[in-house]
């Protein structure tokens, strides 16, 4: 029988061979690819492999890669075939990190590890890494608030003077950032009266200069008016990862997205949405998985007429040899009537007064495919997705599913 580690061995052995067989590679791949500044790993994986987010796994195939998500600048990436299995490949300082008879010499880098390329373009989204982002209905109720501004002006802005109640007597802290309680978060599509959340809407940064009841302070910075009301929270120094390894989610996602910030109404790649699935549904930083769009509503008025044609075939002909006058009468009276009502059925008045046959056919296309998210930030209920790859114009309430 097996003993626990040959077992754990074998069971990562297959998981491995599993995925590398699901790997498709990129057939205009290069042979070989030099790091550059600016780069990610996530585009220096689309270089090679047609789903760049499987790059984890290829690289785990190759057991010389001790630390594949630190990559530096003038390091060489490439792609080689192992036991029938694509691995990416790493030289490093000229020193080829892989193949399995490769002895390393000692060698010191000059780079931090900091100056490593990221997984994606950390520029786009920094400013979500650390900032509470979203709150329960009355978690900000609690926060420090501004009361008024010097002057008693309406709105302040970077530079001015303004005076916050509700800090704790013993507070050290001096930098705050300036919230307002935005819109809700919530999925008419599934359910407009539950509240997902809320969003903590970022307006500005102040540093207090005199403590007290109320204490002063001036605005070092507003992207926006700021206003009586307005809450303070002291500037997180969490140390929230920027270095993101794509994950395949292990259960079955089923959301969409229900905003996005800025509030464009059609979101290209590197924007940044908000998807109604957070760590309660099983989400976690790191998930990657496909948007969809949704499938539109369209006439029919093929299946219209055909449904019309087969009204007509209906219709009470009672025209026949020994038919007497009245039959003959009563025929044509009913035929008018039925004409008539088809006629009104037709009509604008008779779709508001809601009859069945007044309007064509309505069908629901099928779901397309638009691009890839990749989820790198999670609340209780929501969670926020960078778009990493967007094939047509991704909407408001497109779907989100595994790929």
């Amino acid at each position: 029988m097996l003993n626990k580690f040959s077992l754990i061995a074998l069971v990562f052995w297959v998981s491995t061979v599993a995925m590398a067989d699901t790997v498709a590679v990129n057939p205009d791949h290069p042979d070989k690819y030099v790091v550059q500044k600016g780069d990610t790993l996530w585009d220096i994986s689309g270089k090679f492999l047609q789903q760049p987010w499987l790059w984890p796994e290829v690289w785990r195939a190759n057991p010389q890669i001790k630390d594949p998500n630190l990559i530096y600048p003038g390091d060489i990436v490439a792609l080689q075939y192992q036991d029938g299995k694509p691995i990416l490949t790493l030289s490093r300082g000229g020193q080829m990190v892989s193949g399995r008879n490769v002895k390393l010499s000692p060698a010191v880098r000059s780079y931090e590890k900091e100056e490593a390329i990221p997984t994606i373009p950390i520029d786009a989204i920094k400013q979500f890494l650390t900032r509470p982002l979203v709150v329960s209905e009355k978690e900000m109720e609690t926060w420090p608030y501004i009361v008024s501004s010097y002057d008693e002006h309406l709105v302040a802005g970077s530079g001015n003077r303004i005076y916050v109640r509700g800090l704790p007597e013993d507070a050290t802290t001096t930098s705050y950032a300036v919230y307002r309680r935005g819109k809700p978060y919530i999925n008419p599509r599934k359910d407009k009266d539950n509240i997902l959340g809320y969003e903590a809407l970022y307006v500005g940064d102040a540093v207090i200069v005199k403590t007290g009841d109320p204490a002063s302070a001036l605005v070092a910075r507003s992207n926006r008016e700021i206003l009586a009301g307005d809450r303070l929270a002291e500037e997180s120094d969490a140390d929230i990862s920027a270095n993101f390894i794509p994950t395949v989610p292990n259960h079955d996602v089923d959301g969409n997205v229900i905003s996005v910030i800025d509030g464009v109404t059609e979101i290209g790649q590197y924007q940044v949405v908000v998807l109604d699935l957070g760590t309660t549904d099983g989400m976690e930083v790191g998930n990657v998985v496909g948007v969809y769009k949704s499938g539109n509503i369209v006439k029919d008025e093929v299946a219209t007429k055909i449904k019309a044609k087969e009204e007509d075939e209906r219709r009470i002909i009672f025209e026949r040899e020994d038919t007497s006058a009245v039959d003959k009468a009563l025929s044509n009276v009913t035929n008018d009537i039925r004409d008539t009502k088809r006629a009104f059925d037709r009509t604008d008045l008779a779709g508001y007064l809601g009859r069945p046959n007044s309007k064509p056919e309505e069908v629901r296309l099928p779901e397309e495919y638009s691009g890839v998210l990749m989820v790198f930030r999670t609340f209780d209920k929501v969670s926020y997705a960078l778009v990493m790859e967007a094939v047509s114009p991704i909407h408001m309430y497109d779907s989100v599913r595994n790929l």
